[in-house]
């Protein structure tokens, strides 16, 4: 019974970490299964052009990267249901085991007590004692051994009642692995499906390369003056924080301002995102042009891609450091937050001013919407310390729909 009351212990141990994994997955799984839908209402504005576009390329490259997730995540809870059926399995070996031993104890038992079951055997055992202690603890032994036989037949029957719990949870892990290795084939077809038309949007815009090549240039001509522009307000700014201390590449902070770093810094993967609804269609560092060969483009924070209308809001307490125009790249906005940056691109609209005083989600401009090309609504956000550049994707909450 020892082993069984191990096998037990190790169980109740594993349930709580298996089912708290499984809420984790289940809840990323939504996440990112939301994250498709969205990208599908946002596929859905490109199909009044029946071309082929490199905006949704980007969006179906997006919906492709969510798919795989949500196939990864189902495959690691399928990974973790075979680990508790293998445990759950060896619980019920161990019961099986025992109840055995138990039956072929208690059988032993009543075959001893069967042939030794007479009333005058047992008086005569008693009066057959030398003395009256002798008597007394023979008569102790069979109160004993009467209880013994009890006992054994009640942890008989507790063991095969626990043998068809067990056996009823493993089925219901069994039917639950069902349910995902169905989900998992319904997704590796969409994945299937998906991956098709990149291809053929790919196979189409490769004839078009000279048209993307001027695209791309015109594109990196804009980020490159975004960028100027971004390191030049900080350079100002980390002059007028230093007027009057020689550190350079620092900002001298107020008591306020680093208290508010700090916190800022805290919220490192907690920060809301600065539009309400959207989803990642450029990424942070240098990227592989998804169509022109050996291309690589430089992305200084990451694009999001919403829907035309959405507003944008800050995703901190901070202030306005400036608000500018760059033709072609429409308005920016820099909130600083202690010596944290965050910077929102290609706004048509904004509702704030240099020298404001902003708070978490506020709202602070509107998306621009480029009409000739299928409705495309995209910020260009990027998140800084001092004049270090950082990954807004290790910044930003997971949930990000909704």
């Amino acid at each position: 019974m020892f082993r069984l009351f191990l096998s037990s212990i190790l169980l109740m141990a594993f349930l709580p970490t298996f089912s708290q994994s499984r809420s984790d997955l289940e809840k990323r799984k939504k996440e990112n299964e939301k994250e498709i839908t969205y990208t599908n209402e946002l596929i859905a504005k490109t199909e009044k052009n029946k071309t082929a576009s490199y905006n949704k390329l980007l969006l179906i490259n997006s919906k492709i990267k969510s798919r795989e997730k949500v196939i990864g995540d189902i495959n690691s809870e399928i990974s973790l249901i075979d680990g508790n059926i293998k445990v759950q399995q060896e619980l019920i070996d161990e019961l099986n085991n025992d109840y055995e031993k138990l039956k072929s104890e208690y059988a032993r038992v009543i075959s001893f007590y069967y042939k030794n079951r007479s009333n005058y055997d047992r008086i005569m055992f008693i009066l057959a004692s030398e003395s009256v202690n002798t008597a007394f603890n023979r008569i102790k032994h069979l109160q004993q051994y009467s209880e013994y036989r009890t006992s054994q037949a009640r942890q008989i029957v507790e063991t095969k009642i626990e043998i068809e719990k067990q056996l009823a949870q493993l089925d219901s892990m069994k039917s639950e692995k069902k349910l995902l290795l169905r989900e998992q084939m319904t997704e590796t077809n969409e994945l299937k499906k998906e991956k098709s038309d990149q291809n053929q949007i790919i196979q189409k815009l490769e004839k078009e390369k000279v048209e993307l090549k001027k695209k791309l240039d015109k594109q990196i001509k804009l980020a490159s003056e975004l960028q100027h522009a971004i390191e030049k307000v900080i350079a100002e700014e980390l002059a007028k924080a230093n007027s009057k201390k020689k550190a350079p590449n620092v900002f001298q902070l107020t008591p306020e301002e680093q208290k508010l770093a700090n916190t800022f810094a805290s919220n490192k993967k907690k920060l809301p995102w600065p539009t309400e609804r959207g989803v990642i269609t450029g990424f942070f560092g240098e990227n592989p042009h998804p169509v022109l060969k050996g291309v690589f483009v430089r992305n200084d924070g990451i694009d999001i891609s919403t829907t035309e209308g959405s507003y944008i809001r800050s995703i901190f307490d901070g202030t306005v450091t400036r608000v500018f125009v760059i033709p072609g790249a429409h308005t920016t906005v820099i909130i600083r937050h202690g010596n944290y940056l965050s910077v929102y691109s290609n706004l048509s609209e904004v509702f704030v001013k240099q020298g404001d005083k902003v708070s978490t989600k506020q709202m602070i401009g509107k998306i621009y919407t480029d009409k000739e090309e299928e409705g495309k609504s995209v910020l260009q956000f990027q998140i800084w310390k001092e004049n270090q550049k950082l990954n807004p994707q290790e910044w930003l909450a997971s949930s990000k729909n909704g």
